[in-house]
Parts: structure tokens; sequence; C-alpha cells
């Protein structure tokens, strides 16, 4: 099996020309009988040997940092995790290019780092300096400045990680540490700020979004690995976008009533418009839970008890499969009447 990475490799050394590697991309697009840029794909596992190594890994991690907390201390554990999974990815990402296993490494190690700075951070020498930091009587600041500053460890790391393996992962890995560590040091600077946290989580989400986008024109016809680092910071922007809108509207709420499932519907449709825009299904997908809870309840409300999930989920899946059986379609149509200016940047379409 050939990965765009390994076509890529073939370009740069020689041995395949740039028009021949857009050739047999088009090849293959003709053969699975749909573009290959409309169909959002990413790497995540090429064989079966991908979930052998994540299993041995995991037990590597789980045993190392089980051994260093106790024999000496949690710290320790989690400092042996950072360097075992530092260590792994050298081979199994740096030479093998093994995707899943890349994946779980970044995540062990990211998660490691931020574990292992806490449990520093709660030592006694540290503690005394970060008490000395926080305002007085305020003991919760203590625990979220820490955690804060972990969330910091966690970005640089992120950003180590990726300036040696550029594992398309890392980037969203690192965003979701780095905008932790700005809304904790927001609450912690301004405690008054908790009482917005939709507002705040929705900025963050905007921010992360247009981070995503901007990855996304860099690449519009999905062919390189910035392609996959967009595929993952959608994953990330959609629910931090996604949850706050639905939570003012209060879609979980005891009242909810038709005119918030005409909202609802509403603001999924502008979610859909955009997600078949730029052809990212992250949003959508993360709105369905949004959409079924609402429309079952209220088919609850008129009487439609026993059979109210099943009528809502079959209504929404099968409006869903339509909009995937034609999505090149509704692409076309959508696209076309955005304006030329914002055309060029998103994904190209092609007849199917």
């Amino acid at each position: 099996m050939y990965t765009d990475d390994d076509i890529e490799s073939a370009v740069q050394t020689g041995i395949l020309t740039d028009d021949n590697a857009v050739a047999f991309r088009e090849h293959v697009s003709e053969r699975r009988g749909a573009p290959i840029v409309d169909d959002e794909h990413f790497r995540f596992i090429t064989g079966f040997n991908d979930i052998f190594v994540v299993i041995a890994c995991l037990l590597s991690l789980v045993s190392l940092a089980w051994i260093g907390a106790d024999t000496v201390d949690g710290w320790v554990g989690g400092l042996l995790c950072v360097v075992a999974a530092w260590g792994l990815a050298e081979f199994f990402t740096r030479k093998r290019h093994m995707a899943l296993p890349s994946i779980v490494l970044l995540v062990g190690f990211v998660g490691a780092v931020v574990a292992t700075a806490g449990m520093l951070l709660n030592t006694e020498p540290l503690m005394s300096h970060i008490v000395a930091m926080t305002p007085e009587n305020q003991s919760a600041d203590v625990h979220d400045f820490i955690f804060c500053l972990s969330a910091g460890a966690g970005a640089i790391a992120a950003l180590l990680h990726w300036l040696r393996f550029k594992v398309p992962i890392t980037v969203a890995a690192g965003t979701a540490a780095a905008v932790t560590f700005i809304v904790l040091l927001l609450f912690v600077a301004v405690p008054e700020a908790t009482l917005w946290m939709n507002t705040v989580m929705f900025c963050a989400g905007i921010a992360v979004f247009a981070l995503a986008l901007r990855w996304d024109a860099s690449d519009p016809s999905r062919r390189t690995r910035r392609s996959d680092v967009a595929f993952w910071l959608h994953l990330l922007a959609a629910p931090l976008l996604v949850h706050p809108i639905f939570s003012y509207l209060d879609v979980f709420g005891l009242h909810a009533g038709p005119w918030q499932a005409i909202v609802m519907i509403a603001v999924y449709a502008i979610i859909a418009l955009i997600s078949i825009s730029i052809d990212r299904r992250a949003l959508m997908a993360s709105a369905l839970i949004y959409v079924l809870y609402p429309l079952n309840e209220l088919l609850n409300m008129y009487g439609i008890v026993s059979l109210g999930f099943a009528l809502t989920g079959a209504i929404v899946g099968s409006g869903l499969l339509l909009l995937s059986a034609f999505w090149h379609e509704c692409r076309r149509r959508v696209v076309e009447l955005q304006p030329h200016s914002i055309r060029v940047l998103l994904p190209p379409i092609r007849n199917v």
C-alpha cells in the first residue's frame, strides 16, 4: 500500500515527476469512483501491525509509569513515559512512518509531560512559590494555575515533537494544550470569566477553526501532510464551536419546545452549509447529538414515546446518507454560490 508520504518522497528523490504524481493520484481517484479531494482522507492505520505495535507500546508505557511511581514517585513514572514515548517515536514514527503508533506515542508523550509537570508542581518546594503567586485565600486558583502551567508544558512538548517528527495530530494536540493554558490563565487572572464559559469556549473554537482553515488553504488539493493537520484541527474546533451554540439554545433543558427545535434545525443547516463549503464533516458530526436529543424530546411531547428516538434516528440518518451520496453535487452547487475570492481557497470541485 502506497501513501501520499511515499509519493512525496518519490517526487523529492527524482523517481517521479510532479506530473507523474498528479497522474497517479488521478488514476487512483478514478478507480475508486470519487475524487480524492472530496473524500477527506487521512492516514490512520496501514495494517494490523499498527495495532500490534500500539498494544506493545501501551503495555510498555503503562508498565514504566507503574514501576516509576511504585518504586520512587509518581513524577518519575511520568518522566519514564516521556523518555520512552520519545524513544519509541524515533523508530516507529521517524523510521517506520507508522500512522496509528505515531498518534498513540504522540498522545502518550504530551499526556506524560502534562502529568509529570503537574506532579512536580505539586511538590512542596514549588507549591510554596505558586501559592505566593496566586491571590490570597483563593486556593482553587492554585490548582487551576498548576493545571495551567502543566498545559503550557504540554504545548511546548507538542511543539518540540512536531519539529522532530511532523506527526499531523501534533499541531492539534499542541493547540489544545495552548488553548487550555490561555483559558485557565484567564480564569486565574479574572475569576469572573468563569461565568462566561460558553463565550470563552466559542472564541477559542473560532481561533482553532481559523487555524484549521489556514492549514486547509495552504493545500486546497489535499495532497500533502498539511491536509491531515487541518483534519485534526477541525476535529478539535468542532466541539468548541458547536457546544456553546447549542448550550445557548438550551437544547438539553427541561422546557425545550418547538421553537428550540426549529432554531436548532436552522443552526444545523448553517453548519451543514459551512461543512459542505470547506469539505469537512467534523462540524456536522459534532452537532449530531444536539439534533437527535431535542427532536426526540419534541416527539415525546406529542405522545410518540416508544418510537421517538427511532423515528428521529431514521429521519436524521436518512438525510445524512442522502447528503453523503450526493456530497459532490451538493458541494458543486454550494461552492458555485461563493465569491471568487473564497472559492479559490476551497478544495477544488471535480466532475464525477
